[in-house]
């Protein structure tokens, strides 16, 4: 499981698949100077629900994949999540094509702040 950090307080935890395929959306976006929400459903480990977080350029992001292995990335898709990114909705998670929701990375973990331990993902 790896982790994007955003900002002093947020932290999302998230396969290193599905990461590494956000990372390449959302870098590309933040370099062309373009802001937008990313979303995704909590698990229920972190009460359920929805979040979403504002992403620009002036926030500070790390992206930490726990493998050091690269993974393949699925063209289709990162296209499926650019065009997502570039709705007026933002960038919202989309399980890998073929994929079954409930897999790894169908619902993000999160925390704010520092005082909680992070949720195992299911």
């Amino acid at each position: 499981m790896g982790t994007l950090m955003y900002g002093a307080n947020i932290e999302v935890t998230i396969d290193d698949r599905t990461l590494t395929h956000l990372q390449i959306v959302i870098t590309g976006k933040l370099r062309r100077g373009e802001c937008f929400f990313f979303s995704w459903h909590d698990s229920a480990a972190v009460g359920g629900g929805r979040s979403a977080i504002w992403l620009s350029r002036s926030t500070p992001i790390q992206f930490h994949m726990q493998e050091q292995e690269k993974v393949a990335v699925n063209r289709e898709w990162l296209d499926l999540l650019m065009t997502s990114a570039n709705s007026s909705t933002g960038l919202q998670y989309l399980p890998e094509p073929g994929q079954e929701p409930h897999q790894p990375g169908a619902h993000l973990h999160h925390r704010a702040g520092t005082t909680e331990a992070p949720a195992q993902a299911k």
